[in-house]
């Protein structure tokens, strides 16, 4: 049975799309041919294509790839830097815990019996 795969709202596309057309002026303002930046990323000449056409399909590792040969790497750092959003959150004291609360520890219906030695000595008359 194929994979339906991700679906991409039209924003997401665009996005996409931007994304490899500055990619592909970054590649001509060096004039290099699309054949010479794939073998420098070490990626298919399709593969190349399909970036710059802004394909979805391809892995984010292949687009670092890319963005290493044109020395723009850095750029993905700016990615979510800024974050307005979580910042409102966080300062709005909504901050979301690391991990659950631990449970707390209910004794199993045997160790209700068992006299572990905790218990005070009844006192006798």
């Amino acid at each position: 049975m194929k994979s339906k795969g991700t679906s991409f709202i039209q924003k997401q596309k665009n996005i996409l799309t931007t994304l490899g057309e500055n990619l592909k002026l970054a590649r001509l303002r060096r004039k290099l041919s699309i054949r010479s930046m794939a073998e420098r990323a070490g990626i298919a000449v399709s593969t190349m294509g399909n970036i710059e056409a802004g394909s979805p399909s391809v892995s984010l590792g292949n687009y670092l790839q890319v963005l290493s040969v044109l020395r723009l790497e850095d750029d993905l750092l700016l990615i979510a830097d800024k974050d307005p959003i979580g910042r409102q959150i966080q300062d709005a004291g909504l901050i979301v815990k690391k991990r659950a609360p631990k449970k707390k520890e209910t004794p199993s219906v045997i160790e209700h019996v068992i006299d572990k030695g905790n218990s005070l000595k009844p006192e006798f008359e």
